[in-house]
């Protein structure tokens, strides 16, 4: 009886052990969640339907600083930090204006070297060269007079100004290379932000849309040209002032006013 017993239960055990086991199967994974895009803010100053000047192919946007000789690079230099001089307010305005009227003093020889070299380069070109430095000077005006960067920029000035004060002549030219693209990166940082708000970031513009020129005709897409835009018509003489900046400055006209001081120049 006991070996009956046994018996059966090793059978049952055996049984048991031949049963089918349960087959595990996964849960499937979860589908991926599409990432939800986040539309980029309209930048301070901007407004839909704003015009800026149209992205290039290597992603660079076309300023009036593009290609330019070492004396026009001074120039550019002092006609950026006249502009902060004069449309720059709030706690470091006095600051910039000391600084400016202090750098037209110590440079004053580098300064009107590099504009006489600058003047005669476009005296080289011919024709009517005195309308195309005017026009060329109220444009680089205009580009720097832009307010949406305005706090940008100022602050940059500041900067540019403070490291300038203890620059020998010899070595302004140098200073102003490396010096002007951190005035300008202000406005080309505000096209970059305005690209992204409208989606077009990396898209060049149609031509119409360049209003800032460099000193050459600008390629738009594939083979076009956009032709360079004319200024304001310039005062026959116009020449930019180096005269010290007093305290209020005058506002920023949409036309600068670039009157020659002749004493400043000799």
């Amino acid at each position: 009886m006991k070996r009956q017993f046994a018996m059966i239960a090793v059978t049952a055990a055996l049984l048991a052990g031949c049963a089918r086991k349960p087959v595990e199967v996964a849960a499937p994974a979860p589908a991926p969640v599409a990432p939800v895009p986040v539309a980029a803010p309209l930048p301070k100053g901007a407004f839909p339907g704003m015009k800026i000047p149209a992205v290039l192919a290597d992603g660079t946007y076309p300023t009036p600083n593009r290609n330019l000789t070492e004396s026009a690079k001074i120039w550019h230099l002092r006609a950026a930090l006249n502009v902060a001089a004069l449309a720059c307010r709030g706690p470091d305005e006095a600051v910039i204006i000391a600084g400016y009227n202090a750098m037209l003093a110590a440079q004053k020889p580098v300064l009107a070297k590099a504009e006489a070299t600058y003047s005669a380069e476009y005296r080289a070109g011919g024709g009517d060269w005195q309308d195309r430095y005017d026009d060329s000077m109220t444009r680089l005006y205009n580009f720097f007079s832009q307010s949406p960067s305005r706090d940008a920029f100022c602050e940059a000035a500041g900067r540019v100004l403070a490291e300038g004060a203890s620059v020998p002549g010899p070595m302004l030219a140098s200073f102003a290379a490396t010096r002007l693209p951190m005035l300008e990166q202000p406005f080309t940082d505000f096209y970059r932000a305005f690209d992204a708000w409208r989606g077009t970031a990396v898209q060049p513009l149609p031509a119409q849309r360049v209003i800032f020129a460099s000193n050459g005709a600008v390629p738009v897409g594939g083979s076009g040209v956009a032709p360079l835009p004319s200024a304001a018509p310039a005062t026959p003489g116009l020449q930019a002032q180096l005269r010290p900046v007093t305290q209020p400055p005058l506002p920023v006209a949409p036309r600068p006013q670039l009157q020659v001081d002749p004493g400043a120049l000799q």
